[in-house]
């Protein structure tokens, strides 16, 4: 890896280098937190974590063929190199930070509330068709996560990288790291309200991602959210704008629904416009659509470039991803859930065929409003076209009573436990039914897809 070497690598995070001068010369071939994925010649990382501490497998790892480790423990005298530090999970935000800077290519960076991961595989479908392009991989946005992935770069021209957070004070670490040289923000919903309060106060602790804007930085804003409409300008840079009113500077026209196959639409953008077809359904795949349009033109792609970017994103495994079975069509949207996502998620379900069944669990982190959060999807609901609502977990017992109350015309049901839903499924569902699976991680609603596919 450029310019990683055990010396630069202590001398990045601060650490003591505990070793030959001979071996501190030597270049890692990769960095790793897993000790099972540590390549020969690469660096384990231990870190402390609340039910493994890596330091237990640090000799297993270094007779597997790792040229250091990275360790918050004297280990004395060792017959290989190590780097002592204070804090593994600080040095290795440290050293990713140098590793980035070293590397001298230009960053995006995803952050908002929903739909980050979906925003940021259709940004780097989009510009990877000018650039050898890397993206963050699965859920990798934290503040281990986001370094893992800086380590993963090589050759690569430009990088894609999610950042996700719950408190404040974690962008600006996390732009630390990145320092972005494009910023695309898609909205401010509810998430992480135990900690972040209101979304004002989430406004605040996404914008800390433009503490480290590197300079002439491009700042990409959905300008029909009505929190990030407020954000006008940042450290002397306008922000561009994108949705679905006109007013914006990236917008969409003449959408027409596809059902589950996606959206057809028109694409405005200063530079011309274009049809093309968002392979995923909902209004919320076209923002994303449009949010790589505006990334595609600011790196200065072509309208063609840009359109075959959109049109050959895919998706991905718990996030609205279609299976089709002899019995069911499986909308597989299980990944996370907030509010903002959960009604998405139901709208688009009204375009599936024959029956319309949303199976959903309780979404998690929404603070001290989280049972009225859950009534307001049931009232959504509600005023859908869906046929049924299955639900599990103690908060959806408030989203099948608004759904009620409200007046759903289908059936609706509600069990204690993911456990008590499964058990009740198989006489629930009938053949040909389109079936949607929404929850929040803890939930584990995999489970239910993979049965479900049989």
């Amino acid at each position: 890896m450029k310019n990683l070497s055990l010396a630069n690598i202590a001398a990045a995070c601060g650490g003591r280098y505990v070793g030959t001068a001979q071996a501190a010369s030597q270049e890692v071939t990769g960095i790793e937190t897993d000790s099972r994925k540590v390549p020969e010649g690469g660096m384990f990382v231990a870190i402390k974590g609340e039910r493994v501490d890596g330091h237990k497998f640090i000799e297993q790892v270094m007779q597997g063929g790792a040229a250091t480790v990275l360790t918050e423990i004297d280990l004395g005298e060792k017959p290989y190199p190590y780097i002592l530090v204070e804090s593994t999970l600080q040095a290795v935000k440290d050293i990713a930070e140098f590793y980035l800077k070293g590397l001298n290519i230009p960053v995006v960076g995803i952050a908002g509330s929903v739909g980050k991961t979906s925003t940021k595989e259709m940004t780097h479908s989009v510009l990877s068709q000018g650039f050898n392009a890397l993206k963050t991989q699965g859920n990798f946005n934290n503040e281990l996560g986001l370094p893992i992935t800086i380590f993963r770069l090589r050759d690569e021209q430009l990088a894609v990288l999610e950042m996700g957070i719950s408190d404040f004070g974690e962008m600006h670490r996390l732009a630390k790291v990145a320092r972005p040289h494009t910023v695309i923000m898609t909205n401010i919903g509810c998430c992480h309200l135990e900690n972040l309060i209101d979304r004002d106060g989430i406004l605040r602790a996404k914008s800390e991602i433009f503490d480290f804007l590197e300079p002439g930085a491009h700042i990409i804003l959905n300008g029909d959210d009505d929190k990030l409409a407020t954000v006008t300008e940042v450290r002397g840079i306008k922000p561009v704008t994108f949705g679905l009113d006109a007013k914006n500077d990236f917008w969409a026209s003449d959408l027409r629904s596809l059902g589950l196959k996606g959206t057809a639409c028109r694409i405005h953008t200063p530079v011309g416009d274009f049809d093309a077809t968002v392979g995923m359904p909902g209004k919320h795949m076209v923002y994303n659509a449009l949010a790589g349009a505006a990334a595609g033109v600011a790196y200065g792609l072509t309208l063609e470039q840009i359109k075959a970017g959109i049109e050959s994103n895919g998706s991905l495994a718990g996030r609205f991803n279609i299976i089709d079975t002899e019995r069911y069509t499986i909308i597989d949207d299980c990944y996370n859930a907030n509010p903002v996502s959960m009604k998405a998620s139901l709208e688009v379900l009204q375009d599936g065929a024959n029956r319309r069944v949303a199976i959903l669990g309780d979404m998690g982190e929404l603070g001290t409003d989280e049972r009225a959060l859950h009534a307001g999807v049931g009232t959504y609901a509600a005023g859908l076209d869906l046929d049924a609502i299955y639900c599990a977990g103690p908060l959806c017992e408030a989203l099948v009573q608004a759904a009620a109350d409200g007046g759903f015309k289908g059936e609706v049901k509600h069990y204690a436990t993911r456990d008590d839903l499964m058990a009740a499924l198989p006489a629930l569902l009938q053949q040909g039914d389109t079936i949607l699976v929404k929850a929040s991680h803890f939930m584990q609603f995999p489970a239910i897809v993979e049965m479900l596919k049989g």
